[in-house]
């Protein structure tokens, strides 16, 4: 059987990483989570200061991205690969809250951009690969047999953030992760390259009100009908 290129993009906290991790294991499919290459280059950006409240040091950052290496590591333990920042295991420092906040900013940066969606352009050449993020069915893949757009209300996105977070066993306040989720909204949409949008022909595909199990289902469904296409 063929296989195809699926692009999963869609606002923070939609579940876009969780459900295409589920959908590329039960296709036997590449997993890549863009994301987690964006949030790599905001911790090192972090821990160099180069970007903190009140101040920003983004030219400095732009110098040395030749120099960071990124790669996806497999974890069979786990199931996933984990993300390798100079080859050392940064999964789970990636996920804080501390990361969130900056993300979206360095994710404005064109030549930020340039680098990962280079990269992920290469990952994708073989197909069968199931990639998630902002920009994927519009600029990484724009030709992808399948590309679905992940939405839920900022409310909704905000709780299972929270939840999640707390988890991991970080402090938080619901308020300050849904104003988190409110601004990356803003400026992923609003940036000058790449904004996220949904592509004229993706799918839409709202999870408000959806649980984990529905969700998958129903996007395993709708992957196994256009792969039969091919």
């Amino acid at each position: 059987m063929s296989k195809i290129t699926i692009a999963i993009d869609g606002f923070s906290s939609t579940g876009k990483s969780t459900l295409a991790k589920q959908l590329a294991k039960e296709l036997g499919y590449v997993y890549v989570d863009t994301g987690a290459m964006y949030r790599a280059i905001t911790l090192f950006a972090m821990r160099n200061n180069f970007i903190a409240d009140g101040e920003e040091r983004l030219e400095d950052l732009v110098k040395l991205l030749p120099k960071i290496k990124l790669r996806f590591v497999p974890n069979p333990e786990l199931g996933f690969a984990e993300m390798y920042l100079n080859n050392e295991n940064v999964e789970k420092e990636i996920r804080t809250m501390r990361v969130s906040k900056y993300v979206s900013r360095i994710a404005e940066i064109e030549q930020v951009r340039f680098k990962l969606v280079e990269m992920q352009k290469d990952m994708g050449k073989e197909k069968g690969i199931v990639m998630d993020g902002r920009d994927i069915g519009t600029v990484v893949f724009p030709d992808a047999e399948l590309k679905v757009f992940m939405t839920a209300s900022p409310q909704a996105r905000a709780t299972r953030r929270y939840k999640e977070l707390l988890d991991r066993g970080e402090e938080v306040l619901y308020k300050d992760v849904l104003e988190n989720v409110e601004k990356r909204d803003f400026i992923d949409s609003h940036r000058e390259f790449s904004p996220l949008r949904k592509a004229d022909d993706a799918i839409e595909f709202d999870n408000s009100d959806m649980g984990l199990k529905e969700q998958f289902e129903r996007l395993l469904s709708i992957a196994e009908r256009y792969i039969e296409k091919v």
